[in-house]
């Protein structure tokens, strides 16, 4: 009798550990990318122009997160048929070959327009693979797991993204630390994608020594697997209500408060704040190592008192706090930049009517009005400002606490003497910002590092609020015959579309606003909005029987 329980909990521990490593090491593949958009925009998007480009490597990056929801589809339905251990294999190969692949792609210079088609196409397929991945390993340790200690085993689950993320930093780190800045932006970040071939292989060889989930086995033995996952759990009002209700209730807070707390505070840090990237990369990093923690905390915690009120109570506090926090860590960052703004705030005087939105999805359109001069220059030089309505007809000017400078009417202009005079008045703008404070980048040594890592550790507190009990809301919220299925889907609409798409989206109403703080509208109302639908229509499933 006494060795029993120690070989429960070694095989407890194996189970957690089997699915924990595999995920960590398909969440290093897929976080890369977003840690390295800038690399990716110089060498993938580089025939069109900076914000353009740069929304396209993020919407790249998207791409990836637009199929998730298709891969819960399709590999919840297999999960559902033929078993949980099996289908997060075939994920994991999938992500892990995919991701190697992106490390071999020619740039734009060698091979034109191929060159991001390609990219893009492994991002479907790293998109695909994790759609299936997440439902199966939750789905595979809660069914492992012994009453009352569903979100205690899950939660290490959730930690697994942010563990990911913090060893795609640390290797970002090592690969920049030794071989320079320069070697790094020319081939260097390359290097860590080539490198997730070794970290495939541990985790198959890891994986293939588990078992299948005894509930699905219990199913097999019972003749009760589902023939149909998918009409079962979306043709049918009752099961698709639930899937709704996760969705709106819980999975939407909870991803925009997650993207929001590690992937747009590193993309603020460096694009908005101009932080130095391996800088950023270390404060985000020791922020992550702090806060991981706190995921296996809260998932203990909602043994205790619920999954409900922990994942909620986040949503609330993200979306009362988000705008001061980011506040803060401007001030923080850079606060030659925060002086400056306050001292001598930026204005762009122009007729609406002559200012465009500078999204060039093919790379030809000229925006050469005085108006968009006025603002590429400013969004080029990562200044925050304001747009004023001018009479119309007249030209743009942009007003630095006083100080005027118009900008110049380009329309007519012949392409070389307009790419000479964009030049010259860059020069005298850039003159102009400095003369009033404003820095080219964050200076290094007066970023005020403490107080940096703590406004990034309270975001990823937030975060571990809303993620840690996640894995285990949704499992109990579903049969277990469909339980794959029913859970991927919100799961990833939330995390996929909602939170995917959070980056590309905030970064885009910055750049036509010129606000460095609009974006954060984004993850504001929608926390909000999960918040009260979650504490109206939500039911508390913690301790339901998940055998049924």
């Amino acid at each position: 009798m006494s060795e029993q329980p120690a070989a429960a909990r070694q095989s407890h521990g194996m189970v957690i550990g089997g699915a924990s490593v595999g995920t960590i090491f398909e969440w290093y593949d897929f976080y890369l990318y977003g840690s390295l958009a800038g690399f990716i925009t110089k060498h993938f998007f580089s025939g069109v122009n900076e914000t353009t480009g740069y929304i396209f490597a993020l919407l790249a990056f998207a791409a990836g997160f637009a199929v998730r929801p298709l891969g819960a589809l399709v590999f919840g339905r297999l999960g559902d048929l033929w078993g949980r251990k099996n289908t997060f294999l075939v994920t994991m190969l999938l992500m892990g070959l995919s991701t190697f692949v992106v490390g071999l792609l020619p740039s734009y210079e060698s091979i034109g327009v191929a060159a991001p088609v390609l990219l893009i196409a492994m991002r479907l397929v790293q998109g695909m693979a994790l759609g299936g991945e997440y439902g199966g390993a939750a789905t595979y340790v809660a069914e492992h797991a012994p009453p009352g200690k569903r979100g205690l085993y899950t939660s290490f689950i959730q930690t697994t993204a942010t563990l990911g993320l913090f060893l795609s930093l640390i290797v970002i780190l090592l690969v920049r630390t030794n071989i320079g800045e320069d070697a790094f932006g020319d081939w260097g970040w390359r290097v860590p994608f080539l490198a997730s071939i070794l970290l495939l292989a541990v985790s198959l060889w890891i994986r293939l020594k588990l078992n299948e989930s005894p509930v699905f086995q219990r199913m097999i033995d019972d003749g009760k697997v589902s023939k149909q996952p998918l009409t079962e759990s979306f043709a049918r009002w009752p099961n698709l209500k639930l899937v709704l209700l996760a969705l709106v209730g819980l999975t939407a807070g909870q991803a925009v408060v997650w993207y929001t707390g590690q992937f747009y505070a590193l993309f603020f840090l460096e694009k908005m704040l101009k932080v130095d990237g391996a800088l950023t990369n270390t404060l985000v990093a020791i922020a992550l190592l702090l806060g991981t923690p706190f995921f296996i905390l809260f998932g203990w915690l909602s043994d205790k008192v619920g999954r409900k009120p922990i994942i909620l109570a986040g949503c609330l506090i993200a979306a009362l706090t988000f705008f001061p926090l980011f506040k803060v860590l401007t001030v923080a960052a850079n606060p030659a930049l925060a002086a400056a703004v306050d001292r001598a705030p930026v204005t762009v005087i122009a007729d609406p009517d002559t200012c465009s939105f500078q999204f060039d999805p093919v790379g030809k359109t000229a925006f050469r009005s005085s108006c968009d001069i006025a603002k590429s220059a400013l969004a080029s030089a990562g200044v925050s400002y304001e747009t004023r309505e001018a009479v119309a007809g007249s030209g743009a000017t942009v007003d630095i606490g006083g100080t005027q400078i118009p900008a110049f009417e380009g329309a007519d202009m012949a392409t070389a003497a307009f790419n000479a005079e964009q030049t010259a008045w860059r020069k005298t703008l850039g003159a102009a910002l400095h003369a009033k404070g404003y820095p080219e980048k964050a200076d290094p040594a007066l970023v005020d590092k403490p107080k940096v890592v703590g406004v990034l550790f309270v975001l990823i507190l937030l975060v571990t609020m809303v993620y840690g009990p996640i894995a285990a809301a949704l499992v109990e919220m579903f049969p277990a015959r469909i339980r794959y299925t029913s859970m991927s889907l919100p799961y990833h609409i939330g995390n996929g579309w909602f939170g995917g798409f959070l980056p590309t989206t905030a970064f885009a109403m910055v750049a036509a606003t010129g606000n460095i703080y609009y974006g954060l509208w984004y993850p504001v109302v929608v926390a909000a909005v999960t918040a009260v639908v979650g504490f109206l229509f939500i039911k508390e499933m913690n301790g339901a029987d998940i055998e049924g």
